[in-house]
């Protein structure tokens, strides 16, 4: 039976990331990066595409589980007729190579236990030739190998294309598994001792957890939130993906299944936000510096997202041989959105390095001639059509958000020359780019007659985007036109007291079929705009909702299903979790704004 999407739970080493059930298999894992082929595709196929599991001989899900403090080490525990017995699995911080670890131990009485290794290298089309070196299995298949050993040894035995295993654990016994990735030409890696990495997982843990120096209400959300978001990091490079999977669907059995293993500048506002405002610096001066290196160059040839390292070509393909999660199909490896038009990515690149000086992240040389040169292009553009926030892949229009975003690209550069006369560039230009484009937006962008903000220029349709214009300064949120927007908002795009990003149904769509989910973010930006306009009680109130719709590991996915109670999308989702930690701020008072 499929496991729902907040069954499963989520382990990392900062340059990759696994998905665990609650049945105690390993369903997806990309090695040796977030962006590589999964080795592990059972998640959106079924078992021949590859899983680990570990659990209990004949068990289904397990009794309970959870994080072990503020960490990413999952224990899952399964209570059987013949005794308890818990799983311990996380990736310690890589050295060398990728490490999966996993720990059975006994807890009473005496439990037998059932593993089953089926590797499938290249998202789960991939058999690979398994054999025993060194006293260990040890998977090869063109560039990838892998090794699995197991402390104390325990018997295996090959069935089926898979490496199975039988053993039982009394009270205080243990057995370790310990699963290494390195390239198939490559002598093997050093190997690390699996309760020593344990011991340092926790340690690292729990003391970058505790920098965080929020300490208002729903302080363990929040924690458990920034440790997602550290979890979605690449290390090398400091890029945050927008989620560790691909083709979760955004309905079940729809077409909307897209590749996230990537980083957005969309995100990048937000995401310096919450870090600063929770005290990661470190993190926070990571990210800008990569959002520095991935937009360098041609403004023209600014993309909308880019890969780990700031890669550009992310060429989207189909893999036929993965029937998709729940029958959702297509599977998709890559993202053909990076090559779309969308406007609004040059303010929020300005912004974020606007927010990343006035917190005082110290700056570099080069990022004020990098703005001005964005900022000169997107003069020359913003009148322009685009495909907007949500990337539709329909026909350009004149989005409203997006035109928003131009208007705070040419804000914030004002505010950053007035703050700093020194700093080369014409204020006065940029005044009267900022004016011109507030005059356009109030006249083509707003509805009298609704008192609302459209989604684009002479629609009638309405953009959850649009709840972002008090908070990115562009009108007070006292003016009557915002507060409008707020309520049109929330009465025309709400399903069940959460938001939907825009209609899929309505005159104009998006150029696809079928619908999706309430779109979570979406959620957490109302709960922001009506405290802003207010409304505090019911900002407290949706936030609540919201943070019951979390998992029992405190992780969120990109949608909600409020008929299905269930959740949808990529998971866990950046976006989701960085929304939750911004309204948590939001409403303590405390958040980093642009």
């Amino acid at each position: 039976m499929t496991q729902r999407i907040e069954d499963y739970a989520l382990i990392g080493d900062l340059q990759t990331a696994a998905l665990v059930g609650r049945n105690g298999s390993i369903d997806w894992l990309c090695l040796p990066r977030f962006d590589s082929a999964a080795c592990f595709a059972a998640l959106l196929g079924n078992e021949d595409n590859g899983h680990w599991r570990i659990a209990p001989t004949g068990a289904g899900d397990c009794t309970r589980r959870g994080y072990l403090g503020d960490s990413l080490v999952l224990e899952s525990v399964w209570e059987t007729r013949t005794g308890i017995v818990k799983v311990t699995d996380f990736m310690p911080q890589r050295d060398v190579a990728p490490d999966v670890v996993r720990i059975v131990e006994g807890v009473s009485g005496t439990v037998e236990m059932s593993a089953t290794l089926r590797l499938r290298f290249d998202f789960g089309s991939v058999v690979p030739w398994m054999r025993r070196a060194e006293g260990h299995r040890l998977a090869v298949a063109g560039p990838d190998s892998v090794w699995l050993r197991s402390e104390p040894q325990v018997k295996t035995w090959g069935q089926h294309y898979s490496t199975c295993s039988s053993f039982t654990v009394g009270e205080g016994e243990k057995v370790a598994f310990v699963l290494t990735w390195h390239p198939s030409h490559e002598p093997r890696p050093p190997l690390v001792d699996p309760y020593e990495a344990l011991e340092h997982s926790l340690e690292d843990w729990e003391k970058w957890a505790a920098r965080c120096r929020y300490e208002g209400p729903h302080r363990d959300a929040v924690v458990r939130s920034l440790i997602t978001l550290k979890a979605l990091t690449y290390g090398p490079t400091g890029g945050i993906v927008a989620a560790p999977t691909t083709s979760l669907p955004e309905e079940i059995g729809g077409v909307r299944n897209w590749d996230y293993r990537y980083c957005w500048l969309r995100d990048s506002t937000l995401v310096l936000g919450a870090l600063l405002s929770a005290g990661y610096l470190e993190e926070a001066a990571a990210w800008r510096d990569w959002l520095l290196r991935a937009v360098a160059g041609d403004p023209a040839d600014l993309q909308i997202m880019y890969g780990l390292a700031g890669e550009r070509r992310l060429p989207e393909s189909e893999l036929p041989w993965l029937s998709g999660y729940a029958g959702s199909s297509p599977v998709r490896a890559g993202n053909s959105a990076v090559d779309q038009l969308q406007l609004d990515v040059y303010g929020e690149v300005i912004d974020s390095l606007h927010v990343a000086r006035t917190a005082g992240l110290p700056s570099k040389a080069h990022a004020w001639s990098l703005q001005l040169s964005l900022l000169g292009f997107l003069e020359s553009k913003w009148r322009e059509p685009d495909e907007g926030l949500w990337e539709v892949r329909g026909p350009r229009r004149h989005f409203v958000h997006s035109k928003v975003m131009a208007w705070v690209a040419a804000d914030r550069a004002v505010r950053t020359l007035e703050d700093d006369p020194t700093l080369s560039g014409d204020a006065n230009r940029w005044r009267a780019m900022r004016d011109e484009v507030h005059r356009e937006v109030c006249e083509k962008g707003y509805d009298p007659e609704r008192n609302t903000f459209t989604q684009s220029y002479g629609s009638a349709e309405l953009d959850a985007a649009t709840l972002l214009i008090a908070r990115s300064g562009f009108l007070p949120p006292d003016d009557p036109r915002v507060i409008g927007t707020v309520d049109a908002v929330r009465a025309e795009l709400g399903h069940d007291g959460l938001l939907r990003r825009y209609s899929t149904t309505g005159s104009v769509v998006d150029g696809l079929p079928g619908s999706e989910g309430t779109f979570l973010v979406c959620s957490f930006w109302l709960a922001d705009a009506l405290h802003l306009t207010g409304r505090t009680l019911e900002a407290k109130e949706l936030f609540e909702r919201l943070l019951a719709l979390r998992n029992d590991v405190g992780l969120l996915a990109e949608e909600y299903d409020p008929v299905a109670r269930r959740l949808l999308g990529n998971y866990p989702q950046a976006f989701s979790h960085i929304g939750l930690v911004g309204t948590a701020l939001t409403l303590a008072g405390t958040h980093t704004a642009g």
